[in-house]
C-alpha cells in the first residue's frame, strides 16, 4: 500500500493544509478560542491524514511571503480565522487558484466560503436574559468594529433593545478589541459616560473579564449591581468569580466543519465559478449549547459565497 508521500505525488498534492490567524502570538496563546479552533481544525485532519501548518500573518511583509509559499503549491489549501474586513488575503489565495474556507467573514454577503455561528442570536439571546431579570439599562463592549462579527453582535444587541421595549443608547456603546484590557477601557470609558448602568454585554468572555475587572476597582458588585454576560462559554467564563453568564460557541465543532468544508472543496477540484448555483450554496447546522448561568444557542452556518442568512434560536432556557 502506498504511504503518504507517494499519494500525495501521484495526485500532485501535499496532504498539507495551512491555518492562518493574522494576529500576534501573545493574543493567540492568551485567547481560548483559538485553542478551541485549532483543536477542531487538528481533529479533523488527523482523521484525513492532513498535516496541519500553523502560521501567524502579523505584517504586510508576512502576508507577502505567505502569498509567495502558497505560490510554489506548499499547500492543498487554507483555512483563514480572525479575518478583519479589508484583509484582501481571501480574494488573493483565491486568485492563486487555492481552496479557501474562513472562520467568520468579512460581510453580510461574503463571496469566500466560510463558516459562522449565529452571531445575530447570540446578542439577542444575552439582552433577552439580561432584560428578563429586570435590567433596562444594558451597556454593551463590541468587538473592533472592521470586523464582521463584531458588526453583527452590536446590531443584534440593539435589537434586543428594540424588542424589549427599551431604545437603544449609543452612550451605552463602547468599542473594545477582543482583548481584555480592550474590555477594561471600554468598560471604564462606559462608567464615566453612564454610571447608572445595570447591565453589560460583552461580545467575547474575555473582554467580559476585563470589563468585570473594572467594575470591581469602581467598587461594583458583579451581578448584584451591575449583570455581565459575554460570549464563548470558554475556559475564562467558568474561571471567574462569580461564573460568567455567557452564550456558547460551539467552537470546536466549528474548526471541525472548516476542515469539513476544505477536504471537500480540495476532493472536488477547481469549482467554475459560472455554473448554476456556483457560490450561492448554503447548509445550516445547529450545535447544541449550553453555559453554567445561562442555557442559550448559536446557530453553526456554512456558507458557500453570497448566500446570506441567521439560525433561529433552538433555545433560550436561563437561570440566575
Amino acid at each position: 500500500m502506498p504511504n503518504q508521500a507517494a499519494r500525495a505525488l501521484a495526485g500532485s498534492r501535499t496532504d498539507a493544509i495551512a491555518l492562518v490567524i493574522p494576529e500576534v502570538e501573545a493574543r493567540l496563546f492568551a485567547e481560548p478560542y483559538f485553542l478551541d479552533l485549532i483543536r477542531g481544525v487538528s481533529a479533523e485532519l488527523a482523521e484525513s491524514d492532513k498535516q496541519l501548518l500553523l502560521t501567524l500573518v502579523r505584517t504586510e511583509q508576512e502576508r507577502q511571503r505567505f502569498e509567495q509559499y502558497l505560490a510554489a503549491q506548499r499547500v492543498d489549501g487554507v483555512l483563514l480565522a480572525s479575518v478583519h474586513g479589508d484583509d484582501p488575503l481571501p480574494d488573493r489565495i483565491g486568485e492563486l487558484g487555492l481552496p479557501v474556507v474562513m472562520n467568520g467573514r468579512r460581510t453580510e454577503a461574503e463571496p469566500v466560503p466560510y463558516v459562522d455561528s449565529d452571531n445575530i442570536g447570540a446578542g439577542r439571546a444575552a439582552v433577552a436574559h439580561l432584560v428578563a431579570r429586570g435590567r433596562s439599562r444594558i451597556a454593551t463592549v463590541t468587538g473592533p468594529l472592521d470586523m464582521y462579527v463584531a458588526r453583527a453582535r452590536l446590531g443584534s444587541y440593539r435589537a434586543g433593545l428594540t424588542e424589549a421595549g427599551l431604545a437603544p443608547d449609543e452612550e451605552l456603546v463602547s468599542a473594545g478589541d477582543f482583548t481584555e484590557e480592550g474590555g477594561r477601557r471600554a468598560m471604564r470609558l462606559l462608567l464615566d459616560r453612564r454610571p447608572d448602568l445595570d447591565a453589560v454585554f460583552a461580545a467575547s468572555d474575555v473582554m467580559a473579564a476585563g470589563a468585570r475587572g473594572a467594575l470591581r476597582e469602581a467598587g461594583r458588585r458583579v451581578p448584584e449591581d451591575v449583570a455581565l454576560v459575554g460570549v464563548d462559554d470558554s475556559p475564562v467564563a467558568r474561571l471567574m468569580d462569580p461564573p460568567l453568564t455567557s452564550v456558547r460557541q460551539p467552537i470546536e465543532e466549528m474548526g471541525r466543519t472548516m476542515a469539513r468544508m476544505l477536504i471537500g472543496k480540495i476532493a472536488e477540484g477547481p469549482e467554475d465559478p459560472e455554473a448554476p448555483g456556483a457560490r450561492r450554496r448554503i447548509a445550516r447546522g445547529v450545535a447544541a449549547v449550553c453555559c453554567r448561568r445561562n442555557w442559550s444557542y448559536a446557530s453553526l452556518l456554512e456558507g458557500w459565497g453570497t448566500g446570506r442568512g441567521t439560525g433561529a434560536p433552538r433555545s433560550a432556557e436561563t437561570s440566575r
